[in-house]
């Protein structure tokens, strides 16, 4: 009987997922002195995607509604990472307690008879939890999951009850109170076995058997040769707790070297050649993520909360800034603007607005081809293979050095040549003397730049 019961009613089942969108900074507060803040906030992403992973089976078993009741972010945002099968809400103003009555009311409102809220920090969460707390709501006016930490991970109700009042909530008194108010109100309630959620260095500990990521989020490399004018300005705005800034020198003749030592970053010695120098870099970093980031460009402010975001929904394969230099030159925003259409339509970015994707991709792919000209063309060919690339919102400055001394014509013109050539199969080798004027140009290494 109980299983007919479950089929009949299963379309009015809704499963709320509270959480919150994932900005660096902004969540799991209490692990960013352990982690950092762009590592705590992938963290928090991962958890979601784990736990909407297994209320997505849930639902696909039993026909239940999603509603995903998010805090931060924007619905666009929201969706465009975790997909647009759920329904997406804000939870609004007021205290949690609020929130959590008001996406209950919501639901019974709409038709729900049975609903479930729960949150996002419960890595151990099955499909047979949540099918336990429904079962269970056939006898029951309050179903409780209990956490570890005395509050709950999970809340049940078969109609809209404020069991939400008074709570001191963010203490180990919040399950204590719930009961206490649940049983003033004469509600039938049934508990639920105890889950860990993730809040704190110990309870990562535990759920990781004591093995996490200790390294920082991000790699930052940067190819050089003959960089002394533009290494310690993009030094600077590269600088961030959470990267690490590898320089890879190729043979400078001028102070590069020394300029880059000076400003305490690490710095290697390779062959000279992009593509060498920029895979070298790769295999002596410690980031989840890679950015490549040529010597005279600047990233934007607060640069790896774009890179953590636009490398936050599914197939993505990497991504880049949008383009713009520093030049004042004619016909140069016209180049500004077919560059930032290109990488935004046809998804190929290059390497002057700082390629990033992680190091994981990166090394199953092959990492950069040792090319002599349009590495970075080579790399976006074979990351699209692998999903889409992404142009993120932030804009990086790019030294205009190579228009002002060849021509924004002639330099576009080459560019678009040796594109064209890649594209159509020529030997990389026999494009290579197109180039040969712009290579004089100091620090310049790779043609393909701004097309």
């Amino acid at each position: 009987m109980g299983k007919s019961l479950l089929h009949r009613n299963a379309s009015k089942d809704r499963v709320i997922v509270f959480g919150r969108y994932p900005i660096p900074g902004r969540v799991k507060t209490r692990l960013i002195p352990a982690l950092g803040r762009v590592a705590a906030a992938d963290l928090q992403r991962r958890l979601t995607e784990k736990t909407l992973h297994t209320v997505r089976a849930y639902a696909l078993k039993h026909h239940a509604r999603i509603e995903l009741c998010f805090e931060g972010g924007s619905r666009e945002r929201i969706s465009r990472w975790l997909g647009y099968g759920p329904v997406v809400s804000m939870q609004g103003e007021g205290g949690l307690g609020d929130r959590m009555l008001n996406a209950f009311e919501r639901a019974f409102g709409t038709g729900c008879e049975r609903a479930v809220l729960l949150g996002t920090d419960i890595p151990n969460l099955g499909r047979g939890h949540l099918e336990e707390a429904f079962d269970a709501l056939h006898g029951s006016d309050v179903v409780i999951g209990p956490s570890t930490d005395g509050g709950y991970w999970l809340m049940g109700l078969k109609r809209p009850v404020d069991v939400f009042g008074g709570i001191p909530w963010g203490t180990e008194k919040v399950l204590e109170g719930t009961l206490e108010l649940a049983k003033r109100l004469g509600l039938r309630t049934r508990i639920l076995n105890p889950l860990t959620d993730i809040d704190t260095l110990d309870d990562l500990r535990e759920w990781r058997q004591g093995q996490f990521h200790k390294g920082p989020y991000a790699s930052v490399i940067i190819p050089t040769l003959n960089e002394e004018e533009s290494i310690q300005g993009t030094i600077e705005k590269a600088r961030d707790p959470d990267a690490e800034i590898i320089v890879v020198d190729g043979g400078s003749r001028d102070r590069t070297r020394a300029l880059a030592e000076a400003s305490g970053v690490k710095v290697l010695v390779s062959e000279m050649g992009r593509s060498v120098q920029q895979n070298k870099g790769a295999g002596s970093s410690k980031g989840n993520v890679l950015l490549f980031l040529h010597a005279d460009t600047r990233l934007p402010d607060r640069y790896l909360n774009h890179v953590f975001e636009t490398l936050m929904p599914a197939m993505t394969a990497g991504g880049a800034f949008r383009f713009k230099t520093d030049a004042r030159i004619p016909l140069i925003r016209a180049v500004e603007w077919m560059t930032n259409f290109r990488s935004r339509i046809f998804h190929l970015p290059y390497g002057d607005q700082a390629l990033f994707m992680k190091k994981s991709l990166f090394d199953s792919v092959g990492g950069f081809p040792e090319r002599p000209i349009a590495e970075d063309l080579f790399l976006v060919q074979r990351l699209l293979k692998r999903g889409r690339i992404r142009i993120a919102e932030g804009e990086i400055i790019t030294s205009g050095r190579r228009w002002q001394h060849l021509g924004v014509v002639r330099t576009t013109l080459i560019n678009w040549l040796i594109m064209a050539g890649c594209c159509l199969g020529v030997s990389p080798e026999a494009m290579a003397p197109l180039y040969t004027i712009p290579q004089k140009v100091p620090g310049n290494q790779s043609p393909i730049s701004a097309i």
